[in-house]
């Protein structure tokens, strides 16, 4: 690890910081977390795959205009919405004795639920000789610097070239199993885009996952970034660090610092914003932050500080960093589109080639445009980088 130092170790974790020439600056965390921080949940029930788990229940009063996939996450401790939702499409979840069809069905009290939970379905990864720059690694964690346009782990369309598989042949594993317990936000229409969290897992071989349910992480992807976002993500490499650091996500105490490029200059220069993330209705792929007057009913509080660190071009562009206080998915996307300043090509929210031109070239001589013009032509994803990690 060229140009880091180990500041400090210790049995609950350890601290890097890089120099100032660095792309990737600071990377802290812990792989544990103490106990009174972390709630403790019921165990996952059939060695944590709910595999076969039924459920026959009659809906109590007072849950009128209640999505029955909500209802039945909420009566199986620990399990996703995502595994509930795909249990409906398969057909095997029936109200009053009928097939419903519908993830988004509204039950009522006095309605009759019965369901049984599907199948696992493991796609297959292959160790791939892919290379990566990792930033720090031991016995039980590794934290990479994850480069743009590579997808985290596989999924339909995106089965090779991923970060698992550069991951698998890096740690010397043979061809897994894959499993993500809570599908991904682009390919599945539910109500699990709330968070960056993943529970997503590994089996040692496809057959030892047919013959066992209980295959355990390794390496464990505990959270993700976006296809285009280049930077830090941590991975575990054993049951007990994805464990804690999945609970640390969730709870909300990772420390996460961001750095983008925007079209325009937020004002004012630094702030806070809590404003609720929901999907947008017009486009299944985008979030959308939302007032709280209006939010939906499936809109997730999310909160970002956020502060400009450098103005360019007389106000064309800025260099801005984000510190996240909860991991939404999108989340610094969805606030900088709110706040008028989406990110630099960011053409899912916003921040087309068009505005970055119109910006930049309104405030620079006309002896600059051509080379303004060469380069955005040249940027080719949303300029956001996860720089820091704690």
């Amino acid at each position: 690890m060229a140009g880091a130092s180990i500041s400090s170790i210790s049995t609950s974790g350890w601290l890097i910081r890089r120099n100032s020439k660095s792309r990737v600056s600071t990377v802290f965390f812990s792989s544990s977390a103490s106990r009174s921080s972390i709630p403790e949940r019921p165990p996952p029930q059939v060695g944590g795959n709910y595999s076969g788990i039924r459920l026959s229940e009659t809906v109590e009063l007072g849950f009128e205009k209640t999505r029955v996939d909500s209802w039945i996450s909420s009566r199986i401790p620990g399990i996703s919405r995502a595994r509930v939702q795909h249990s409906i499409r398969s057909g095997l979840v029936t109200v009053n004795g009928r097939i419903i069809e519908k993830v988004s069905h509204i039950i009522k009290g006095g309605d009759k639920v019965s369901c049984t939970v599907c199948q696992l379905e493991p796609l297959k990864a292959e160790p791939e000789e892919i290379p990566l720059n990792i930033v720090f690694e031991d016995e039980h964690v590794l934290v990479v610097n994850k480069p743009a346009h590579m997808v985290v782990h596989p999924a339909p369309g995106s089965a090779n070239g991923t970060l698992v598989n550069a991951l698998l042949n890096h740690c010397q594993l043979s061809a897994v199993a894959c499993v993500n317990r809570q599908s991904s936000f682009e390919t599945e229409d539910n109500d699990l885009f709330d968070n960056e969290v993943n529970d997503f897992y590994f089996g040692h071989s496809c057959e030892a996952f047919k013959q066992s349910s209980e295959a355990l992480v390794r390496p464990g992807i505990v959270h993700r970034l976006d296809k285009g976002t280049s930077g830090l993500l941590v991975v575990a490499k054993d049951e007990h660090s994805h464990k804690h650091l999945a609970e640390q996500f969730k709870l909300h105490t990772i420390y996460r610092l961001y750095v983008s490029l925007t079209s325009g200059v937020p004002s004012p220069s630094s702030g806070r914003i809590e404003i609720p993330i929901a999907r947008d209705c017009n486009n299944r792929t985008r979030m959308a932050a939302v007032s709280v007057s209006s939010s939906s009913r499936n809109a997730r509080y999310a909160a970002s500080r956020y502060k400009v660190v450098e103005v360019f071009a007389a106000g064309g562009s800025a260099l801005v960093q984000w510190r996240l206080e909860t991991g939404r998915t999108h989340q610094i996307r969805a606030h900088a589109k709110y706040l008028g300043i989406p990110l630099l090509c960011d053409e899912l929210y916003g921040g087309t080639e068009g505005l970055a031109l119109s910006l930049l070239k309104s405030r620079l001589p006309v002896n600059c445009h051509a080379l303004v013009s060469e380069m955005i032509s040249k940027l080719d994803r949303p300029c956001l980088h996860a720089q820091s990690l704690g």
